[in-house]
């Protein structure tokens, strides 16, 4: 398992930050970048994705949070603000599930219990099946970044592109068949900790609205809306969202 601690793990202010499908954790760097000096960070790439190897097996989101859960215990983590972004937001929420223990606060970010619907993932591993990651990557960044994006920042959409394109297609598709079969709606309502729900306006694969709704299924959630920003706002809007995170974890 590929992973990063930046400062302490024993931190009052320690995040851990889970990517979302088809990226490694560098898509958090820019957001590094706009946190304060006292954060200390657990960056990691998902089974199957970036530099993390079992995609040799097919695996689902039971795996996945277990190896969580496991590289927490291995780093001595007791506590921590754990974000998660799009299949990381589900990851998170199993984790909740398994391991509250672990949980200072909860940031969900451009997630839902439920993303997509088994028929969308069943088309978009067909897909891939047989043409590849390539076949499916234009579509999704249409749906991670703005036009705007797409036109003022061409350089870096080629090199998220590549990112994309260079993941495991075994990683990527088990990551699929994953999000297929995971709903976490029962999970919302037992969730205690602080939460904030960030989304992107413009976010094409988890949309506002389905955002809220996720929001509102959790006692005293916070929900809030990224301006000019689609499904990845630590790219593309890391200082708005650096901003929300860290007023978040001062709030008592």
């Amino acid at each position: 398992m590929h992973y990063e601690l930046i400062g302490e793990a024993k931190s009052k202010n320690l995040i851990v930050f889970s990517n979302g499908l088809g990226t490694d954790f560098r898509i958090w760097l820019p957001l590094f970048d706009e946190l304060g000096e006292d954060v200390s960070v657990l960056l990691y790439d998902s089974r199957g994705h970036g530099l993390s190897g079992g995609a040799d097996a097919a695996f689902g989101m039971d795996e996945l949070v277990t190896d969580l859960a496991a590289l927490c215990d291995e780093l001595g983590i007791r506590k921590a603000t754990f974000c998660g972004l799009s299949v990381g937001g589900l990851v998170c929420q199993g984790l909740w599930k398994a391991r509250p223990d672990l949980f200072r606060k909860l940031v969900l970010c451009d997630t839902a219990p439920q993303i997509g619907s088994p028929a969308i993932w069943g088309e978009r591993i067909a897909g891939i099946e047989k043409g590849g990651l390539e076949s499916a990557a234009d579509n999704a960044m249409a749906r991670w970044f703005t036009p705007g994006f797409h036109e003022d920042r061409a350089d870096e959409l080629a090199g998220y592109r590549l990112m994309m394109t260079r993941q495991s297609v075994a990683g990527y598709l088990s990551t699929c068949a994953a999000l297929r079969d995971t709903d976490f709606s029962e999970i919302l309502p037992t969730i205690t900790v602080p939460t904030l729900a960030i989304v992107g306006d413009q976010d094409g694969s988890t949309p506002p609205e389905t955002v809220k709704k996720g929001a509102e299924l959790i006692p005293g959630a916070r929900f809030e809306i990224i301006e000019d920003c689609a499904h990845l706002p630590c790219i593309e809007q890391p200082e708005a969202l650096a901003e929300l995170i860290q007023g978040f974890m001062r709030q008592n």
